[in-house]
């Protein structure tokens, strides 16, 4: 999605700073004890209070059912769409929570994920999570105009494969936005491996181009697995996963992370 008029930046600016509130309500809110459901509820009421609505609820996809959750949360080894009703046990200390909070405000979308530990995380959990935010935030930094979307893929994945030795989930990815929740073009965390495996590779950015951008980092899985009910996805080998997304607005000077306050975010909640 491309805007060019200055009330329309604005706009997308205050949908996206909306999906950051709710996160930073979040961080206040979650625990120990909590179910899915609870979190979800709680993301409803919040988007409520915030004269927004959720951009997922309801939302269609080719060959899956009307998605069921206002927040899409993804527990453990869930990557993405985690659903409030895929399990009913209360989180224990130690999970790992991706929440990835899509909101409709003034017609405008805002979408953008954070991932939390519950209470503690362990080194491992902590190595994983540092490195999903450090690979966002260097992935952000290469989206400027007149360069090829493949700069993106190459400092998401140096940073991920080569310096940490964990593994970009592979077939997901981001995409642009606007009035929409999806559009063009399709942003790969991963650059490809033979002609034609991502046609938007070398697509050049101009100013005005709205991204929404998510690395998928898991442990020890590039691949995944579904159970059937065609929304929650999970790593194969049920290895730990986190999930990190920006909105970012390519400017003539560069890019400007519209979600740049989940930066300030704790990496431990419900202490």
């Amino acid at each position: 999605m491309v805007v060019t008029a200055s009330e329309h930046v604005e706009l997308a600016a205050a949908a996206a700073e909306a999906v950051v509130e709710v996160h930073r309500r979040l961080v206040g809110h979650l625990r120990a004890g909590q179910t899915l459901a609870e979190i979800d509820d709680f993301v409803a009421r919040t988007l409520a209070d915030l004269g927004a609505s959720s951009a997922f609820l309801g939302y269609r996809a080719r060959g899956h059912p009307a998605y069921p959750s206002h927040s899409c949360l993804s527990l453990n080894d869930c990557v993405v769409h985690g659903t409030h009703d895929m399990s009913s046990k209360p989180l224990q200390p130690g999970d790992v929570l991706s929440v990835d909070i899509g909101v409709r405000k003034e017609g405008w979308i805002g979408d953008a994920a954070w991932t939390y530990a519950i209470a503690e995380a362990t080194d491992e959990a902590l190595a994983l999570m540092r490195c999903g935010r450090r690979s966002l935030e260097e992935g952000v930094a290469m989206l400027r105009p007149g360069r090829p979307l493949i700069d993106w893929a190459k400092a998401v994945q140096d940073v991920v494969e080569r310096q940490h030795r964990f593994c970009l989930v592979r077939g997901l990815g981001g995409h642009g936005y606007g009035r929409e929740l999806h559009g063009a073009p399709f942003v790969s965390n991963v650059v490809p491996s033979y002609p034609g495996e991502w046609p938007d590779a070398w697509t050049r950015l101009r100013p005005g181009t709205l991204l929404a951008v998510e690395p998928m980092v898991a442990l020890s899985s590039t691949e995944v697995r579904t159970e059937g009910r065609k929304w929650p996805i999970y790593t194969a080998d049920g290895s730990l996963s986190v999930h990190y997304e920006a909105d970012v607005l390519v400017t003539e000077h560069g890019p400007r992370n519209l979600t740049a306050g989940l930066l300030d975010l704790p990496e431990i909640v419900g202490r």
